[in-house]
């Protein structure tokens, strides 16, 4: 009202100064504009040049102009037959500050500014911010901050302009201090209150906030208490009244709830009505309610999502099920009745994709397992979803349906991805425990140019080895998913600098594989290999690779013998050979043959491979649920120079507990052995464990059995005695080192991850952080009578470890640390608190 009488006012003052009489518009001219274009009040004038005016289109001209909200004044003159037009613009915003805010983010402030006209070159207007005044109050009274002050300014600026100045004290959120409930008689507070996510406070409150009052919370909490009575069989529960109080301070609150409980109920049946497209038995297997059963809430509403779920997954997209209960209060019981509307069947228009910067359409449409101009099915857009997150090229994907303009049974189903690094291209340095300095130049993309084809084109160097290698891979060598990849490489590795026994080797080979889909979760594999293995063994290899004696220089070597039950050493050391046989010492006994020995140190390598994967993980990179296991062989060809075989399985589930909260198992387990000719699984095919991938909180490779020490066996009046007989005669020289790994034949691991998230990082898509359990340990089925720590298998010597572990995928590669604890661990082995790589692997 105060609005309209200041318009006529306005009006009546305007018009004053005009002749009564109409007149015609020779010319307008508008004074008092400074940044509103003046075709802004001629596109507002009733009128045009040359055209009669009277007391009404002057008075239709200043309301519509005054409705732009352009102008706080507005004035109409006459010179001659000239119209003259005086306005005072509304002042623009020219920036807005704002001060003293932490609960509620700036950008959020100032998005909501925005919606009622308050921004950045926007039109200033008083009502208007006293308005926005008053619901930034309220917004901090519904968080429980009833001693907040919200103080808004607006100073004058230069150019017609104005800034905004809100200052904000947040004060305090007001602690619950008491949460009562009456009218409750079957369940006592203690039981109700576990409902309640709001709590008095205690002596942990600090922690979780849970005393904290918000409106929002306890609308929640009261949704809650009602939906805990329901189910259990209470249909007619009331909320009678929920009163919150404040002390005087306005610092503490004191809730009191009443309750109405009513009687418990039973179903006396289930029935259906309504269009049933689908056969009637199939609809009501969903029931899950029977007659008999105490009334549940919950299920009746999972009743519902089933039906609905079932309709859509047959392309009737926005089908309806509404329940009505027929209560007869005689017998307490409940008709429940499950009306359908299934609605118009809902056919695919077209299939779009949003998001794939690089990543071509057909990669991501060949895992799309819905079609166009078919049923719509929520089942099959859900499944291709999960297909495409499993693909390990995106953050995220997200799926909906949007309607088709002009139709009412045609939807498009749109997927909206956002791609991560799935590789790198160029030059790289990185850092890993266990391997050192890592320089690498390579190109090595699971998504090459978008294709969805993984190549890699690479060197790598790092301290114990070096490595060139080719290797391609195409998912989709044939349309129907059969893979086909081959590997092609040149390696060179110094197992004595990764913590093994002393030995290296030169290989080279090649691969090929092919993937045949059996499932849409699981594939079989298989694959042929040739390698050439080229070993040079050191002079401190342990006994299982080459026997002793070694071809070593004598001065290596110190005799000893035994006088008074203590070893003293003679003469010093021996000097030359003939020292040795002048004495009668023969060094040339024949030794217990290694695997060199044996089978030489030169061989060509024929393998075959078979596998069988499942993986139902919702993601390919960093998943939070599902399962995942692989069972695969790799066989020595019978007739070539290595015969033997290994077993691997591999299995792990996520369970998810909350949002961004999972629980993950996971085990490996490995067995080989040899057969024919060779007749023992070869030493550089053993399992080791520790590190990395494997036990975290021991080195790499450092767990379970080492290698026999060589030794140099000595003889004395045609009798031979060696390291563990020193207490008795002539003994011999230990030479070898007793820490070197030597693996085992035997692989057995597992562990336990809870996945959280670090709640300060915005981006956690490519971020895991996880506290964990390791256990594991390598064991030998052939444990060589000298062999330290080797064992067979004998689960009672897992090693295991617990810390905190986090991964980042960055866009050199994946940047991983641990900090982990061994809580077994012997003097045998090697435990390591903290342990990183950066860049070093994809």
């Amino acid at each position: 009202m105060r609005n309209i009488l200041l318009t006529i006012l306005l009006l009546a003052l305007s018009l004053r100064v005009l002749a009564t009489e109409g007149f015609a518009v020779a010319d307008i001219r508008v004074e008092g504009l400074q940044r509103i274009p003046a075709s802004t009040v001629f596109a507002n004038l009733p009128f045009s040049i040359n055209d009669p005016v009277n007391d009404a289109l002057l008075g239709e001209a200043i309301r519509r102009l005054f409705a732009t909200g352009n102008f706080q004044d507005i004035e109409l003159g006459r010179e001659d037959d000239v119209l003259v037009v005086r306005v005072v613009e509304r002042p623009a915003i020219g920036e807005i500050k704002i001060e003293g805010n932490k609960a509620i983010k700036e950008e959020d402030l100032l998005a909501g500014l925005k919606k009622s006209g308050l921004a950045q070159g926007l039109i200033f207007r008083q009502a208007t911010l006293e308005g926005v005044r008053q619901e930034l109050q309220r917004q901090y009274v519904a968080q429980g901050r009833y001693d907040a002050r919200v103080v808004v300014e607006a100073r004058p600026l230069g150019g017609n302009r104005v800034a905004l100045y809100i200052d904000i004290d947040e004060g305090t959120v007001a602690k619950i201090k008491h949460l009562n409930i009456v009218g409750n008689l079957q369940f006592d507070d203690k039981t109700l209150l576990k409902q309640f996510e709001m709590q008095p406070t205690g002596w942990l409150s600090w922690t979780n906030s849970e005393d904290k009052y918000a409106r929002e919370r306890m609308r929640a909490d009261l949704e809650k208490l009602e939906s805990f009575y329901r189910d259990q069989g209470y249909l007619k529960f009331n909320i009678v009244s929920a009163q919150v109080s404040l002390s005087p301070e306005r610092d503490a609150v004191f809730i009191t709830i009443s309750v109405d409980e009513g009687k418990v109920y039973k179903v006396a049946n289930t029935k259906l009505s309504g269009e049933l497209i689908l056969p009637q038995e199939l609809m009501e297997s969903l029931v899950l309610l029977k007659a008999g059963d105490t009334y549940s809430q919950s299920k009746v509403t999972s009743t519902e999502e089933l039906m609905s779920r079932l309709l859509g997954n047959n392309g009737y997209t926005y089908a309806s099920i509404r329940s009505y209960p027929t209560i007869n209060e005689a017998d307490g019981t409940v008709e429940l009745t499950f009306f359908v509307d299934p609605g118009k069947r809902t056919y695919v228009n077209r299939i779009k994709f949003y998001g794939n910067l690089s990543t071509q359409d057909e990669v991501l449409r060949r895992e799309v397992r819905q079609m166009e101009a078919a049923p719509a099915s929520g089942q099959l857009i859900e499944q291709s979803r999960v297909r495409l997150e499993r693909l390990g090229f995106f953050k995220s994907v997200e799926s909906e349906m949007v309607d088709v303009p002009g139709t009412d049974d045609q939807v498009d189903v749109v997927f909206n991805v956002e791609e991560q690094h799935s590789g790198s291209v160029g030059a790289s340095i990185g850092y890993a425990d266990g391997s050192g300095l890592v320089l690498s130049a390579n190109l090595q993309q699971n998504n090459f140019l978008g294709s969805g084809k993984q190549v890699s084109v690479g060197v790598d160097r790092n301290d114990y080895q070096t490595r060139y290698s080719f290797s391609y891979n195409n998912p989709y060598y044939t349309i129907d998913g059969v893979s086909r990849g081959f590997n092609l490489f040149y390696r060179k590795t110094d197992f004595d600098k990764l913590g093994v026994a002393e030995y290296s080797s030169n290989s080279y080979g090649a691969s090929l594989s092919y993937g045949y889909p059996i499932s849409e979760t699981a594939r079989i594999g298989f694959g042929v290999g040739y390698a050439r293995i080229e070993l040079e063994v050191g002079p401190y290899a342990p006994q299982e690779v080459i026997g002793s004696p070694r071809d070593l220089s004598l001065d290596y070597f110190v005799s000893y013998k035994v006088v008074n039950g203590e070893i003293l050493p003679v003469d010093g050391v021996v000097k030359s050979l003939d020292t040795l046989l002048n004495a009668g010492i023969d060094p040339y006994l024949q030794p217990t043959p290694g695997f060199v020995d044996l089978h030489g140190d030169t061989y060509d390598s024929y393998t075959l491979n078979g596998s069988i994967r499942e993986s139902k993980l919702n993601r390919g990179l960093m998943p939070t649920a599902g399962h995942s296991q692989s069972l695969s062989i790799d066989l020595g060809v019978p007739g070539s120079d290595l015969e033997y075989y290994k077993l691997n399985y591999a299995g792990q589930i996520y369970v998810p507990l909350a949002e961004e909260l999972s629980l993950r198992f996971h085990t490996r387990l490995g067995y080989g052995d040899g057969f024919g000719d060779t007749g023992e699984l070869p030493f550089f095919e053993h399992f080791f464990a520790g590190g990395f991938g494997s036990v975290r909180g021991y080195e790499r490779s450092s767990l379970g059995p080492r290698g026999t020490p060589a030794t140099r066996y000595l003889a004395l009046n045609n009798q031979a005695y060696a390291y563990d007989e020193l207490a008795q005669k002539l003994i011999a020289f230990d030479i070898g080192s007793s820490a070197d790994s030597f693996g085992g034949n035997v692989l057995v691991e597992g562990g336990g991850e809870l996945i959280f998230p670090l709640w300060f990082v915005e981006d956690r898509r490519s971020l895991r952080t996880t506290l964990f359990v390791d256990v594991g340990n390598v064991f030998d089925t052939g444990c060589g009578d000298a062999q330290r720590n080797c064992n067979n298998v004998d689960l009672t010597q897992l090693r295991g470890s617990y810390g905190f572990g986090l991964t980042w995928i960055s866009a050199l590669g994946p940047l991983t640390f641990s900090l982990a604890r061994p809580f077994n661990d012997t003097r045998d082995d090697r435990p390591k608190f903290f342990q990183f790589s950066i860049g070093s692997g994809f």
